[in-house]
């Protein structure tokens, strides 16, 4: 059970930088599910919450006070809970279901951890793989390369090479993103630049979350 409520959990709070699904028909005991979930998320006190692990134990403690329907809601959808991968697209289906829902402690209590990592790359000199900042445009050299402004005015370029979390909002013009505050998260890969007539790291995009 510990290991399933760890698979809810993270997928849960990692949702935002998953995928937009369809709309789905929630049964009786998932729709019972979220909204006890939400319920419970309600009586949160966000002022107390400032760190990413504040926010993980805060909504570990929601899962835990309910874990006895989740066997009911692997019951409805005719998921064996020792099957991992079937736990793990149901917790990205509740996340989901609380996003769609606008649980409005849930959407904070995401984005408290997002902007936490962010700001925490940034401390260390976002010398890690993600980091917080504005977005101001999008250079077309060959491929995308999506360009942000940190915290020190400084311009940061990534490559867009393939599809990513969040990708979805920059396919359709951009100027309605221009000076939105944002986290990107990369990995830096050594690619052939033609023009350069050499091997160079990028900063591959992995995910980006509007804040």
């Amino acid at each position: 059970m510990k290991r399933i409520l760890f698979i809810l959990i993270i997928v849960g709070f990692y949702f935002p930088q998953v995928f937009a699904q369809s709309k789905r028909v929630l049964g009786p005991v998932e729709k019972r599910l979220v909204d006890t979930l939400c319920n419970s998320m309600s009586r949160i006190d966000l002022s107390k919450i400032n760190t990413r692990d504040e926010a993980v134990a805060a909504y570990t403690q929601v899962i835990g006070d309910h874990a006895d329907m989740l066997n009911d809601l692997a019951n409805e959808r005719n998921v064996d809970m020792t099957d991992m991968a079937a736990m793990k697209k149901l917790g990205i289906d509740l996340a989901f279901d609380l996003y769609r829902m606008k649980c409005e402690k849930f959407a904070e209590l995401s984005k408290k951890m997002a902007i936490n990592v962010a700001k925490k790359e940034l401390d260390k000199g976002a010398g890690g793989d993600a980091m917080a900042g504005t977005f101001k445009r999008i250079d077309k050299k060959g491929f995308n390369y999506i360009v942000f402004v940190d915290a020190n005015n400084n311009e940061k370029t990534f490559l867009w090479l393939q599809q990513f979390p969040g990708s979805e909002s920059f396919m359709n013009g951009v100027n309605q993103l221009v000076g939105k505050k944002m986290s990107i998260s990369w990995k830096e890969l050594e690619v052939y630049l033609p023009d350069a007539k050499g091997y160079y790291p990028v900063k591959e995009i992995t995910g980006i979350t509007i804040l």
